[in-house]
């Protein structure tokens, strides 16, 4: 890619990110920190699993920075009523923003009703919260079944398209940004995009912010239509800014 400013980048990253903690490992204290470190940085949101939602909403209160949290992750499970109401629950402990699997193995096998249940679900179970649908683009591998996969979920009442859970082999790649964006584009509503899965560099945030650029357009990215999904990347973007 073209070389960036990467205090520039930093700066312009930051307040896009969800700021991730989905290790096996996560405790309170790590949380805790999490939200520490949310608040020094000014992110977009911090993203915990679901026992640690009332935790961080409490921490958060006040600053202007939401909580989301992870439902029907990783796998990706066929039950729409069990993710409507893991979701229902997780926005009345406090979630602002739902991170929601798609069924992709079910989407994969034809059967794309099934996956179109589990998002309508879950939107009807929350529908004031902000709805990421992660469509685990490594899995759908092909451009045309990652479009086909965001057209469904945008159908169903998608806010943002997520690339990946970070928990399969293959997590997001810029062509299966690219494809989504394109997707995005295509469907003529507002809808942002969700780059997670792999992203360590500062490098890395500004590959994705130059496609959103080149594809969307260069006002396009905020926090309302992009957010990048990371643990890592948030040290590299603090040590940018502050260089």
């Amino acid at each position: 890619m073209t070389e960036f400013d990467p205090r520039a980048v930093a700066a312009r990253a930051l307040p896009l990110l969800d700021l991730t903690d989905l290790g096996d490992a996560c405790t309170e204290a790590k949380a805790a920190a999490l939200c520490r470190d949310a608040r020094l940085g000014g992110v977009a949101a911090v993203c915990v699993w679901p026992r640690f939602v009332d935790q961080c909403a409490r921490a958060l209160r006040g600053v202007g920075i939401p909580v989301a949290t992870v439902i029907n992750f990783p796998a990706g499970g066929t039950d729409s009523a069990a993710a409507a109401d893991d979701a229902a629950e997780a926005c009345r402990d406090g979630a602002h923003e739902i991170d929601l699997v798609l069924p992709y193995r079910a989407f994969l096998a034809g059967d794309a009703g099934t996956a179109r249940d589990v998002v309508e679900a879950t939107r009807d179970a929350c529908p004031d919260a902000v709805l990421k649908v992660i469509l685990e683009t490594g899995e759908l591998r092909a451009p045309e079944t990652i479009r086909a996969a965001s057209r469904l979920a945008l159908e169903a009442g998608a806010d943002f398209l997520k690339t990946s859970t970070g928990k399969s082999p293959v997590s997001a790649t810029p062509e299966a940004a690219e494809a989504m964006l394109a997707e995005i584009r295509a469907s003529g509503r507002p809808a942002g995009l969700k780059v997670s899965g792999g992203l360590r560099t500062v490098a890395d945030a500004a590959l994705y912010l130059a496609l959103a650029d080149r594809i969307m357009g260069p006002g396009w990215a905020s926090q309302k239509t992009f957010r990048l999904g990371a643990s890592s990347l948030f040290g590299a973007l603090m040590a940018a800014r502050d260089s």
